[in-house]
């Protein structure tokens, strides 16, 4: 899939990488023409049958993605009630659920200030690295009156606890990189130089492995949102799919050749994994 058409996302495939950049000057508003392409990029991707990884960053190094259009919000109809609807008529609801629940990891990698709309889509995400002392999380919502309406307010609990998120959305403050980190925002909060390497290594080394197992195991993660018993039974049955792929027999069996369940072996088992990709 070529990603054409795009005027403020940059795209590049690396096998089966793929990294989006956006660059919509001066400070990566989601505009209303960001927005179509974020939401277009979502569908495009998860109908990519070669795309198993996903990274999104930004060409600017003190904004991710600002926030929402806020000129955009006061033209939004007020001249009717507001309506109670299902999640799936909120169109930006579904551009971040599709990130959520695609089969591929998608990565945020989140350089500099992530507010608003941005930090919702990239709440959505599997995961966030930002970087130590430049990355700011805020939602600013609040202060203007309105909430956070584009899953804000569900994820963020989810995220950091219901107490922690009551703090950054109602006090409307900015959220560090180390204590991001520390809440469970980010993944991790990494050196300016540290970041791309370590994003783009993680991206390759997963990218590297079997994609049935990939793909699957998400899916099983995703079913940790059930009842315990319901994603038990998902994780049964999506492990017992993975034992009959020729992937995973071949796998298991280099696995044990290379020195698997052997001592010296186990010491450094992540390095040893590591020799098992596909590529």
């Amino acid at each position: 899939m070529a990603y054409e058409g795009y005027r403020l996302i940059h795209f590049a495939r690396d096998g089966r990488v793929v990294t989006a950049t956006v660059d919509a000057p001066p400070i990566n508003i989601i505009t209303l023409e960001l927005y179509a392409e974020l939401a277009r990029l979502s569908e495009e991707l998860a109908a990519d049958p070669d795309a198993l990884v996903f990274v999104l960053k930004s060409a600017d190094p003190d904004f991710f993605l600002a926030h929402f259009d806020v000129g955009a919000i006061l033209t939004f109809p007020t001249d009717t009630p507001a309506t109670r609807e299902a999640w799936d008529r909120n169109a930006y609801h579904v551009m971040c659920e599709r990130f959520r629940t695609m089969d591929k990891v998608t990565i945020a990698q989140i350089e500099g200030r992530v507010g608003g709309g941005g930090s919702e889509i990239s709440m959505s995400f599997d995961m966030r690295f930002g970087v130590k002392g430049k990355t700011i999380v805020n939602q600013m919502e609040v202060p203007l009156g309105i909430l956070p309406g584009g899953t804000g307010t569900q994820r963020m609990p989810r995220l950091i606890g219901r107490h922690r998120a009551i703090e950054v959305i109602l006090g409307g403050i900015d959220l560090d990189a180390e204590t991001a980190e520390a809440w469970g925002y980010l993944n991790r909060a990494m050196a300016a130089d540290e970041i791309g390497p370590y994003v783009a290594a993680l991206a390759n080394r997963i990218a590297s492995f079997p994609e049935e197992a990939v793909r699957l195991t998400k899916q099983s993660i995703n079913s940790a949102d059930k009842p315990l018993h319901d994603g038990l039974a998902d994780e049964s049955y999506l492990f017992q799919q993975l034992t009959r792929t020729a992937s995973g027999q071949r796998n298991m069996a280099k696995f044990l050749t290379i020195g698997g369940q052997t001592r010296e072996g186990e010491l450094k088992v992540a390095e040893l994994s590591g020799q098992l990709g596909e590529a």
